[in-house]
């Protein structure tokens, strides 16, 4: 059965760019709420983004280490359904948010990034909310352009730490040249892109957006040619 690699473009900071992803084939947008981000977002803005996304295409709201009150609020202003975790934030918190779908980003940093995949691997089956577990690059902030350990996440992988969590996501410096290689080698469940698809800081790309979508459904037709 062929296999479709999802893709959210992170960090989109206008309707303009919000639409622009959708028409080339992403399957979500990633919206900055953090207001210490370099692509955070109004409430304003992002209420008009969230308007322009066409049906099946999904915004994503992108918290770090945000009040549980100041969530709601923004999330019920925007009708989302949809909550990317990016901090430090404790299990606890995904059961609090139910039904708000949460995929939750942890830091492949070789000194915790084990202990923090068991600790969540061990909350998983009692948060059903959980959907998905971003493994980004070591460094603390999201889209910094920072390539991620490729060869880290293959090591957790093949130690079977991923087992038992929500489907992966692969983050961290990915670009139109690299992506269709993680990939081949990761055989993710989606990957994430925010400064590897701007054609300069903050400024998101048509083409490169397109391109980075068309080496992602390469790569797939590649696996599903494999076998894999």
């Amino acid at each position: 059965m062929r296999r479709r690699t999802r893709v959210k473009i992170c960090g989109v900071r206008t309707a303009e760019d919000a639409l622009a992803a959708a028409e080339a084939g992403a399957d979500a947008v990633g919206i900055v709420l953090h207001p210490a981000a370099r692509r955070h977002v109004t409430l304003a803005s992002a209420e008009a983004i969230v308007a322009a996304l066409p049906p099946f295409v999904t915004p994503v709201a992108l918290f770090v280490d945000e009040r549980l009150d100041c969530l709601y609020q923004a999330v019920c202003q925007l009708r989302i359904g949809t909550v990317q975790l990016h901090g430090g934030e404790h299990p606890d918190l995904v059961r609090q948010l139910a039904p708000l779908r949460i995929m939750k980003a942890i830091h492949a940093d070789p000194a915790s990034v084990r202990r923090e995949l068991a600790a969540w691997k061990s909350a998983a089956s009692a948060l059903p909310n959980l959907a998905g577990i971003v493994l980004d690059t070591a460094c603390e902030s999201g889209g910094s352009g920072v390539p991620n350990d490729w060869a880290l996440v293959e090591s957790l992988r093949d130690e079977g730490l991923l087992e038992g969590l929500p489907p992966l996501v692969a983050a961290g410096g990915l670009r139109p040249e690299n992506v269709a290689d993680v990939v081949r080698r990761l055989r993710p469940w989606g990957v994430d892109v925010s400064s590897g698809v701007e054609s300069e800081p903050l400024h998101k790309s048509r083409s490169l957006i397109e391109d980075f979508i068309a080496a992602v459904r390469a790569a797939d037709e590649q696996t599903c040619a494999q076998g894999a």
